[in-house]
């Protein structure tokens, strides 16, 4: 009697015609598609430009009145000379000092800003609260627009980003927003670099 054969029919009802097929060739089977539309959905999208927008513009109306402050526009302007610094922790400082109005009245003890020295004298600006003085002119202008200028480099690309998500934007839509973008990040590092050297400059 003739012995059957291992393979042959057998073996396509083992592994089946694909794998044959592939061995036989030599191609491997088709690979999976992967999708590379990965991201954020909709409300997630949403959220995020809401969070980033609101990180960075909520600050900017809340430091109105310190730049006024620093202006002259509001409070009582005079000298503050800062009368001893205790050290909180790491990187922060609680200062005393007395205020003298320019208009001649009696000097009065108040909080000074913590980037200051005890010794330092400075011209100030009194709170209308009076228990406080920040230093005024234009050394205390940039000083206080140090926060609004990191600010606004922090919200620079935002509309870059708004307009990669949006199906109706173009690559010169793309290119101009990445130009403004960079543009207000360089004006924000030039006007947060001005503020620094104002603030702690001698």
């Amino acid at each position: 009697m003739r012995k059957r054969r291992r393979g042959g029919t057998n073996r396509h009802r083992r592994y089946g015609t694909s794998h044959v097929r592939a061995e036989g060739t030599g191609h491997r089977p088709a690979a999976i598609t992967v999708s590379r539309n990965r991201g954020p959905g909709r409300i997630g999208k949403v959220l995020i430009v809401l969070m980033w927008a609101g990180m960075f513009l909520v600050p900017i109306p809340l430091w109105v009145p310190a730049v006024q402050l620093a202006a002259g526009a509001i409070g009582t302007p005079g000298t503050l000379t800062v009368g001893v610094c205790e050290r909180l922790g790491r990187g922060r400082y609680d200062c005393d000092g007395t205020f003298a109005p320019d208009d001649g009245g009696r000097a009065i003890p108040v909080s000074a800003p913590p980037d200051l020295e005890a010794g330092d004298t400075v011209p100030a600006q009194l709170t209308p609260e009076g228990d406080r003085a920040a230093m005024a002119g234009p050394r205390g202008v940039l000083g206080a627009l140090t926060l609004p200028f990191l600010c606004g480099g922090g919200i620079g690309f935002l509309p870059y980003v708004v307009l990669y998500w949006s199906s109706g934007a173009t690559r010169r839509h793309l290119r101009a927003a990445a130009i403004g973008g960079w543009a207000l990040t360089a004006v924000s590092l030039a006007g947060v670099t001005i503020g620094l050297i104002a603030i702690y400059s001698a």
